[in-house]
């Protein structure tokens, strides 16, 4: 699949989980998904490639900054806690909801219990 088409199936997939809105505070080259005010997804194209940044737990970023090629520190944001998904054809598409799904319960978690709009534990899962 190219890399346009995965960055759109993960705004198909971040559109609809509740409480999400794109704005674009660094331009209209830079779209960023939050939840209640919290970024959790940025898409941009860096050196002609098109990227998005996700919130990660830092075990896991370690262990798929070391498994995937695609997979690197955050561009622009902290390296312990995002990554950036350079995705190719052959990118895992269950890999990249896993992410996206990530991403989004990781933010909401850390949102006052009265400001979540989901349950994060139990959301998607």
């Amino acid at each position: 699949m190219r890399p346009d088409a995965v960055l759109e199936l993960a705004h198909d997939q971040a559109i609809q989980y509740p409480g999400v809105v794109i704005e674009h505070p660094f331009g209209p080259e830079y779209a960023v998904y939050k939840v209640r005010g919290r970024m959790f997804m940025m898409h941009f194209e860096l050196r002609g490639a098109l990227c998005m940044n996700l919130k990660i737990d830092p075990l896991d970023g370690e262990v798929l900054r070391d498994a995937y090629a695609e997979i690197a520190p955050a561009y622009h944001m902290n390296k312990k806690h995002w990554i950036t998904v350079t995705p190719t054809e052959e990118f895992d598409l269950e890999l990249l909801h896993d992410l996206v799904l990530e991403s989004y319960c990781l933010v909401v978690a850390k949102l006052p219990v009265k400001d979540r709009p989901v349950d994060p534990k139990a959301f998607g899962r």
